[in-house]
C-alpha cells in the first residue's frame, strides 16, 4: 500500500502513471470525511494488493500539493480518481471497500469486455445487476458504442458479443443492435425513440427498484430527465407497496427506490422530512412531491404518482432565482457548520481571523476619518480667529471714534451756549 510520500516529485509520479493504473485519493488534513474514509482506504489497498492487483493505490494531501491536485481537476475533498494513462476517472459513489475496490477493477480494465461464448455470457449475467450488450460486428453504431462506453464505464459494465453468443431467450429484431440487462429481462436501444445513445445508456443504467443515495440522484451525469420516487426507513411491508406500484406505473422515466435515514433528503429540499415518507423528486428541474398522508395501500400510493404524472400534485422547490439563492445561503451554513463540527480551532481561525482582519481595516477606516475631519476643524477655527479678531479691533475702533465725535460736538454746543 502506497503511502501520500510516494507522490512527491523526486518519485517522479507524473512520469510513473502513464505507464501504470492509480487509484489516488486527494485529501485535506482538515477534512473531516478525508478522516472517515482513511480506514476504509487502507483497507482498499491492502485489498488490492493481497489479490495481486497492478493498480497501485495511493494518497496525496492536496493542500500541499496544490498543483498537482489542479492539474487533476480536484475541487472538493475527498476527491478519489483512477488515473489510466492520459485518462483520469471520477469516482462519486459510496465511500465503501466494496464499492471502490469493484470501480477500480470496472475502470482498470477494458472499456468493452468481450463475451465470445454462451456459458461466459450467462455468467456474466449472473454477477452484475445491469449492464449493457452491443451485438453484431463492426459498424458505425459499434463506434459509437466505445465511445459512450469510455465515458460511462465509471458506472456501469459494458460488453460485445456476437449473436451465436446471445442466451437463447433474447430475440433482436435487427443486427447491430445494443441491448440493457437487467430486472430479469432486457430491453433494446432504438435510435428513432430513444434519442441519443448516451441518453439512453444514462437512463437505463438502474435497476427498476434499488437502494438510492446521493450518487444515484445526482451523480455526473445525473439520471437524465428521470424522477425519483424515493421511499426510506419504511416497514418491509410499505417497500413491497412501493415495489408492486413499480409494476403499476407504465411511465419507466420513474425510478423507483429506498433511503436509509432523512440527512440527505433533507439538505436536497433544504428542509425537514419526516420519517418514514415518501417523496417523489424530479431531477430535471429539482421540483419535489410530498404525500401528506401515510401510505396504507397499494391505490393509494399509484393516485398520488399519478397526480405527479397528470400536474395535480403541488410541486414544491425548484431552479428559480429564489430558490438559487437559498441553496447558495444553505451551502454556505452547512460548510461553516461542518468545519465547526469537525474541527473547531480550525474554523475558529479560518472565519475568526478574516472577521478580526476586517474589524482592524474598518476600525482604522473610521478613526482615521474623523482625524481628518477633526483636523480640518481645528484648522478652520485658527484661520477664523484672526479674521475674528481683526473685525473686532475695527469694530472697538469706530465706537472710539464715535464716542470722540460726539464729545466733540458737546463741547462745540456748551461752548455757543456760554
Amino acid at each position: 500500500f502506497l503511502k501520500c510520500y510516494c507522490f512527491c516529485p523526486q518519485f517522479r509520479f507524473k512520469e510513473k502513471r502513464m505507464d501504470e493504473v492509480w487509484l489516488v485519493e486527494f485529501y485535506a488534513p482538515w477534512c473531516g470525511y478525508c478522516k472517515k474514509l482513511e480506514p476504509v482506504w487502507y483497507e482498499v489497498g491492502a485489498e488490492l494488493k493481497s489479490s495481486g492487483s497492478l493498480i497501485n493505490v495511493g494518497k496525496m494531501d492536496a493542500t500541499a500539493f496544490s498543483s498537482v491536485a489542479s492539474e487533476f481537476g480536484v475541487r472538493g475533498y475527498p476527491t478519489i480518481k483512477l488515473l489510466k494513462g492520459d485518462l483520469a476517472y471520477n469516482y462519486k459513489g459510496p465511500r465503501t471497500k466494496e464499492d471502490i475496490i469493484e470501480f477500480a477493477n470496472r475502470v482498470a480494465g477494458p472499456v468493452v469486455r468481450a463475451l465470445p461464448s454462451r456459458q461466459m455470457f450467462e455468467g456474466v449475467l449472473n454477477r452484475h445487476s445491469v449492464l449493457f450488450v452491443y451485438i453484431g460486428g463492426d459498424s458505425p453504431l459499434k463506434e459509437k458504442y466505445i465511445e459512450v462506453a469510455s465515458e460511462m464505464i465509471v458506472y456501469t459494465y459494458f460488453f460485445s458479443a456476437l449473436e451465436d453468443a446471445l442466451p437463447t431467450n433474447v430475440t433482436l429484431q435487427e443486427l447491430p443492435s445494443v441491448a440493457v440487462f437487467k430486472d430479469r429481462t432486457y430491453f433494446l436501444y432504438d435510435a428513432y425513440q430513444d434519442g441519443e445513445l448516451s441518453s439512453w445508456v444514462n437512463r437505463e443504467r438502474f435497476r427498476g427498484y434499488l437502494h438510492i443515495d446521493g450518487f444515484t440522484l445526482l451523480g455526473d451525469p445525473a439520471p437524465c430527465q428521470k424522477t425519483s420516487c424515493v421511499v426510506y426507513n419504511f416497514p418491509l411491508s410499505s417497500v413491497k407497496i412501493l415495489l408492486g406500484v413499480s409494476g403499476s406505473v407504465p411511465d419507466r422515466d420513474f425510478q423507483f427506490g429506498h433511503m436509509d435515514g432523512n440527512d440527505y433528503i433533507n439538505s436536497l429540499i433544504m428542509g425537514e422530512v419526516p420519517v418514514p415518507s415518501i417523496i417523489v423528486l424530479n431531477t430535471s428541474n429539482d421540483q419535489y412531491f410530498l404525500l401528506g398522508e401515510p401510505v396504507k395501500t397499494l391505490d393509494q400510493l399509484v393516485q398520488f404518482i399519478h397526480s405527479v404524472l397528470d400536474g395535480s400534485a403541488q410541486a414544491q422547490g425548484g431552479d428559480g432565482i429564489f430558490q438559487r439563492i437559498k441553496r447558495v445561503a444553505f451551502d454556505a451554513r452547512s460548510t461553516v457548520m461542518s468545519v465547526f463540527r469537525s474541527s473547531p480551532l480550525l474554523g475558529c481561525f479560518l472565519f475568526g481571523l478574516p472577521l478580526g482582519v476586517i474589524s482592524l481595516m474598518c476600525y482604522g477606516i473610521c478613526t482615521a476619518e474623523s482625524d481628518d475631519g477633526t483636523e480640518e476643524l481645528d484648522l478652520l477655527k485658527r484661520e477664523a480667529l484672526p479674521e475674528e479678531d481683526e473685525y473686532e479691533d475695527r469694530r472697538r475702533e469706530g465706537e472710539e471714534e464715535e464716542e470722540e465725535e460726539r464729545q466733540e460736538e458737546k463741547s462745540a454746543a456748551d461752548k455757543k451756549v456760554d
